[in-house]
């Protein structure tokens, strides 16, 4: 059995946010990323209805970039989702259809980063765009074919 430890946290060891990216299982017929989407777990709550607990998460979605990974590195490419009004989607999921911890490396531009000015919480919101590292273990690079 393999068992991970996801986080969401407000303030991590007094330095910032911790909030983790997990694969989400959005479609249970389709293999590989074709079946999962990509959120960053803001919140973990769980609320009872009717004697029935229910363990869910506040997730905010990234969108596939193309149908396929990137021919030059193998990875799949993400970005943030917004709606129609220019707001970050964000939903409330069942953690039952969370299936994997999910790293995010950042698509560099071609200028200078300064790294005075940019903390590691900060990277989901410095950056536009990001490939889904199936390198960081057996699971993920099966996963994210």
């Amino acid at each position: 059995m393999h068992c991970e430890h996801i986080c969401s946290c407000p303030m991590w060891r007094n330095e910032g946010p911790h909030f983790d990216c997990v694969f989400v299982v959005t479609d249970p017929e389709a293999e590989g990323m074709c079946g999962l989407d990509i959120a960053c777990i803001l919140c973990f709550f769980l609320f009872k209805y009717q004697g029935t607990l229910y363990p869910c998460a506040v997730v905010c979605w990234f969108n596939c970039m193309g149908d396929g990974p990137d021919v030059a590195t193998g990875m799949w490419t993400v970005r943030p989702s917004y709606n129609a009004h220019n707001v970050p989607h964000i939903t409330i999921i069942h953690i039952d259809t969370i299936y994997h911890a999910a790293h995010l490396i950042p698509i560099y531009a071609t200028h200078n980063i300064n790294t005075r000015d940019i903390k590691p919480h900060d990277s989901y919101d410095m950056f536009n765009s990001f490939y889904v590292n199936k390198f960081t273990d057996h699971h993920a690079f099966e996963i994210a074919f």
